[in-house]
């Protein structure tokens, strides 16, 4: 083998070595939260909607948390039918929207009814990444935001 070869053998290892180590580390959720609300509850159940922007590789909404209920699920409604879920996708370099209808946040049991004006903390938890946490503005019952 002659000194050219190895040396391009060389060359050709280290840049295999640098490009995967740069793959890795941006293999990963890169989530961002937006459109955040609870419509204030009438009762002592609520639900909360929100916009988990991905743009990173995909990762799942796995739980939610919040220190106004010690019973806080995730639902979709599909044919006018309320379930709990376990977990939502939030597709890589796409969102995970839930919105009146659909996708949302159960509050059950609430310690305490908020009211237009006040803001619910949340902490939503994934299966990658780290945990977020959300202020949820209270705003009308009526409250639906136009999709955009």
């Amino acid at each position: 083998m002659n000194r050219r070869t190895v040396l391009a053998g060389v060359a050709v290892l280290v840049t295999g070595l640098t490009l995967a180590g740069c793959s890795s580390s941006d293999d990963k959720p890169d989530l961002k939260v937006t459109g955040a609300f609870m419509p204030q509850p009438a009762s002592d159940m609520a639900a909360g909607f929100l916009v988990i922007e991905n743009g990173g590789t995909a990762d799942r909404l796995t739980s939610v948390t919040s220190p106004i209920s010690d019973d806080v699920t995730i639902h979709e409604t599909k044919d006018q039918a309320m379930r709990m879920v376990t977990s939502f996708d939030v597709p890589a370099n796409g969102e995970l929207r839930l919105e009146r209808g659909g996708k949302h946040i159960m509050f059950m049991q609430l310690k305490e009814r908020p009211r237009q004006g006040d803001k619910v903390s949340v902490e939503l938890h994934f299966e990658k990444a780290d945990p977020i946490k959300v202020d949820l503005p209270v705003k009308e019952s009526t409250y639906n935001p136009k999709k955009q």
